[in-house]
């Protein structure tokens, strides 16, 4: 009976063959490819009066979120700045997550498609000209940072009627200018900043359309006034921030910034 030996050759053969296919897998596996980053719509909705605020409630409880949940949105959250009610210009917030940017272009005539949003929407769909749900809309578009790819739930414990959700736009002078500004977040991680102190960000993100260009937006969150001013004060006095801060290269990367102290409304999921 003969017995068969394979060469040492073979052996060093056939292990080169099995390591050309086993080292993508390998290589993946030592170096993941980053999240997928997530885009942003963000409504803002002009109001007039507190007939509008309720209607427009109504229509935002009960027919949009369904429906932005049943496409997909897990999580929709809706805001009013702290004051609405006396205010000349009403406006309530809507922002809502997607996997493109033409996905949330293509949400309205989505929406359209799901006959039980057409039902619970009437009154905001089929509103009379001379008695529309709201005096204006704004659509706003955007796309997560790489320092945060994905929206997070706020991490509060305090009653919702007292926290404070900070909305922050930030303007460039130039499109190379905003990039600084950007890279400030990611590369200057300016973001884990924020995280390190604690200030519950939903979402950092680039504006890719809206009214105000070169523009990106982020909203922070707080149990209340108290904790918000606490965590602002802890960020100025952070060394981290005031090495950032310093270097020459970020310097005169934004124009102009809006603040908006937001409050959640009773129904919204975040």
């Amino acid at each position: 009976m003969k017995t068969r030996h394979v060469s040492l050759n073979t052996c060093h053969a056939m292990l080169a063959g099995l390591l050309l296919i086993l080292l993508p897998s390998l290589l993946q596996a030592a170096h993941p490819a980053p999240p997928k980053k997530e885009y942003y719509s963000i409504l803002v909705y002009h109001l007039k009066d507190a007939e509008q605020e309720a209607r427009m409630d109504a229509y935002l409880k009960n027919a949009l979120m369904p429906a932005l949940h049943k496409a997909g949105a897990a999580n929709v959250g809706v805001f009013k700045p702290i004051g609405n009610d006396t205010a000349a210009d009403r406006r309530v917030y809507v922002f809502f997550p997607g996997n493109s940017a033409e996905q949330l272009l293509q949400m309205p005539s989505t929406l359209l498609q799901n006959s039980t949003y057409v039902a619970a929407a009437k009154d905001f769909i089929d509103a009379a000209w001379d008695k529309p749900t709201y005096v204006r809309q704004e659509t706003i578009i955007l796309q997560a940072f790489p320092g945060m790819p994905k929206m997070a739930l706020p991490r509060l414990t305090g009653a919702k009627s007292e926290r404070v959700y900070e909305l922050r736009s930030y303007e460039s002078p130039t499109d190379k200018l905003y990039r600084n500004k950007v890279d400030m977040f990611n590369k200057g991680d300016e973001v884990g900043i924020f995280k390190r102190l604690g200030f519950n960000a939903v979402f950092y993100a680039e504006v890719l359309s809206g009214s105000r260009m070169p523009n990106l937006m982020y909203m922070t969150t707080f149990d209340n006034k108290a904790s918000r001013d606490e965590h602002w004060k802890a960020f100025s006095a952070d060394e981290q921030w005031k090495m950032l801060l310093a270097q020459p290269q970020y310097a005169h990367n934004m124009t102009r910034a809006e603040i908006i102290f937001l409050q959640p409304a009773e129904y919204s999921d975040i």
